[in-house]
């Protein structure tokens, strides 16, 4: 899975949701902004991976809004820069992506999957309740490897290009 890391600050709020809300026996990843869910274990990935992110600029989302997933929630990001990257990502990796990672991007946070609709719902009027927009800043690519139930972060991409 190739996923946009945080900065700190995002990731620490995010993670805070997520360990409140997702049920504790399927968190196995923490809070993420997921690019791709697959991408093949070879080295030329990493060396392409390392190849766009220095060419990248650190850039700011707006975290818009939170909505419901069906039996979850999900924080949604206004980020045109993200949805550029995806594009230039997508072409990198034409030959390679899934059916599911050729779908539409809609860059969200999941802070909460997989539990039952009246409990997402209860979180749902909750988090809408004290939600006000924020901004958070995209400061690499991180990539991790499924293991079978759990996953393992394999490496940090930082954007290296200077902020223009």
């Amino acid at each position: 899975m190739l996923t946009l890391a945080l900065d700190e600050p995002a990731q620490a709020r995010f993670e805070a949701m997520r360990q409140r809300w997702f049920p504790a026996e399927l968190n196995r990843i923490p809070a993420h902004l997921t690019l791709f869910h697959t991408l093949p274990d070879v080295q030329g990935t990493e060396i392409q991976l390392a190849r766009l992110a220095a060419n990248e600029s650190a850039f700011s989302m707006h975290v818009a809004q939170v909505r419901s997933i069906g039996r979850g929630v999900a924080f949604f990001l206004d980020a045109a820069e993200a949805n550029r990257l995806h594009g230039r990502l997508s072409a990198a990796f034409a030959d390679i992506l899934s059916a599911q990672d050729r779908q539409g991007f809609r860059p969200h946070v999941v802070a909460q999957n997989k539990v039952a609709p009246a409990v997402a719902k209860e979180t749902l009027a909750l988090l809408q309740a004290g939600f006000q927009p924020w901004t958070c800043r995209a400061i690499g690519l991180d990539l991790w490897r499924y293991l079978g139930g759990p996953w393992k972060f394999v490496r940090r991409f930082d954007f290296a290009a200077p902020n223009s």
